[in-house]
């Protein structure tokens, strides 16, 4: 087996650790804007972050510019708990965050756009701790992109070579072209959080909070400035446009990034953009339906359906209303909804539309296979012959998926949760979506009084379910070690 590459991942973990010193640094003058008092703490935070990375890239700067298969998965997974790490010193220096398991949950909640929150009143932090909430969050969305175009089809994880293209063949290619998507996808994501902030700020939110949501909206997270989340700024125009960027947030950025050469023509023809839109409409229908019977006027049941469901579907966690109290078809639906996510190649987590429309298409296979068994009937995705090892990925993805699940709630329930607290909580980590159901973690609700190893046991679950599971569980195994 290959050697591991160590200088490379050091060097890589550095460059990391420099990226998230200067998204402090941004916080630093937030900081200094607002006069918030905390400017030496955060400037601290950067610093050490800083000298930190600076250090690691000096020390291992001559390395072999080329990776194989186990740098990949070490890259994955030390560089985000790297991320994690560091980006907790903001909050620990500050003190807004009291405790290592609270630290940990809330900033591991950021980097992987969870969303899910152990603070009870926001509006009391310093702004640039609200800001710095919203920034890993942003960090977190814009990282999985690259991760999900450039270093995932190569490691095959849970059938994501799917979308591998020639140029990942090669391992002296891996490097550069990665470093060509992050410039790409930076320019689009920073240009969609740009045009979003602007639409909230017109549609009447303060210029702080439009950009902060602008923020965790594309990255499909869900931390707001507010405690009660969208529902404090009570505004259809707000919701509209916050729906419309959880739905982009959602999309195949690769596609954004043809736009301009080939129109919308790829994001068009997509079959898993087909699919999530279709699913999406007719989800929205069925809530909507569901409330307007219950009693709700039918202006308010497409409301707060719309942006509800597309908030649970998409991972965002966004809340106008606390959607527990909808009735039990609602709620289980919105259990379901989840493990959906959006498309592969987005900023969301779970499922993913084009898994499960690898998994449909199997099915459908093999029912036709029990009717014609003597025919050849194979599966497709995008009207192409789907090989026997993205299937395999796929199924094998699934299992561990709804395994991890499994365990996770069994792990809160042990600790005296209830069933729904269990559950929720359980999905909701392993989906990367923020709020559970119930009263304790519902939308309505916070993490703060979950013991503090069921926060760790949640956390496991949102960095298993970020990292696409195999990214982790891989280095549990004897073999991965051997050289």
């Amino acid at each position: 087996m290959t050697r591991l590459n160590n200088k490379l991942i050091f060097y890589i973990i550095g460059m990391l650790l420099i990226f998230n010193g200067g998204a402090m640094i941004i916080s630093t003058i937030v900081s200094f804007i607002f006069n918030d008092g905390v400017l030496k703490e955060i400037a601290f935070s950067a610093f050490i972050t800083l000298l930190i990375g600076t250090l690691i890239m000096f020390f291992s700067k001559n390395n072999i510019r080329q990776i194989n298969k186990r740098d990949g998965y070490l890259i994955v997974t030390i560089g985000w708990l790297t991320m994690v790490f560091s980006g907790i010193l903001p909050y620990y220096f500050t003190s807004s965050i009291n405790s290592f398991p609270n630290l940990f949950f809330e900033t591991m909640s950021g980097y992987t756009t969870t969303g899910s929150t152990i603070l009870n009143d926001i509006e009391s932090l310093p702004e640039s701790i609200i800001f710095w909430r919203s920034m890993t969050h942003w960090l977190g969305g814009m990282g999985i992109i690259v991760l999900a175009i450039a270093i995932l089809p190569l490691l095959g994880i849970g059938g994501m070579q799917l979308f591998k293209t020639e140029s990942y063949e090669t391992p002296d290619k891996i490097i550069p072209r990665a470093a060509i998507f992050a410039s790409g996808i930076s320019f689009v994501y920073i240009s969609l959080t740009t045009l979003w902030a602007l639409m909230l700020w017109i549609a009447g939110m303060p210029i702080f909070d439009s950009i902060t949501h602008a923020m965790t909206t594309l990255a499909t997270g869900g931390y707001s400035t507010k405690s009660n989340s969208l529902g404090a700024f009570d505004s259809i125009n707000i919701e509209i446009i916050i729906t419309f960027g959880m739905i982009v947030g959602s999309l195949p950025f690769v596609h954004y990034l043809s736009i301009l050469k080939n129109g919308w023509k790829n994001l068009i023809k997509d079959e898993q953009v087909k699919w999530f839109i279709l699913i999406l409409f007719f989800l929205v229908c069925i809530v909507t339906l569901n409330l307007y019977v219950n009693g709700l006027d039918f202006f308010s049941s497409l409301r707060v359906s719309m942006f509800n469901v597309v908030s649970i579907i998409t991972g965002t966690g966004f809340g106008t209303d606390d959607f527990s109290k909808w009735g039990g078809f609602a709620t289980t639906l919105l259990l379901i909804l989840m493990f959906m996510g959006g498309c592969a190649g987005s900023t969301t987590c779970g499922l993913r539309m084009a898994r499960i429309q690898v998994l449909f298409a199997n099915a459908k296979t093999q029912i036709s296979k029990l009717l014609t068994p003597h025919a050849v009937i194979v599966p497709y995705y995008n009207k192409k012959p789907i090989p026997d090892n993205v299937t395999e990925s796929v199924m094998s993805f699934f299992f561990l998926y709804i395994l991890v699940f499994i365990i996770i709630s069994c792990l809160l329930g042990s600790l005296g949760l209830d069933f729904m607290t269990s559950l929720s909580g359980a999905a909701s980590a392993i989906g990367n979506v923020g709020p559970g159901l119930g009263s304790t973690i519902g939308p309505s609700g916070t993490y703060a009084s979950i013991p503090d190893l069921g926060k760790i046991f949640l956390c496991l679950g949102m960095i298993l379910g970020r990292l696409e599971i195999f990214a982790i569980l891989v280095m549990f195994t004897s073999s991965f070690w051997k050289d």
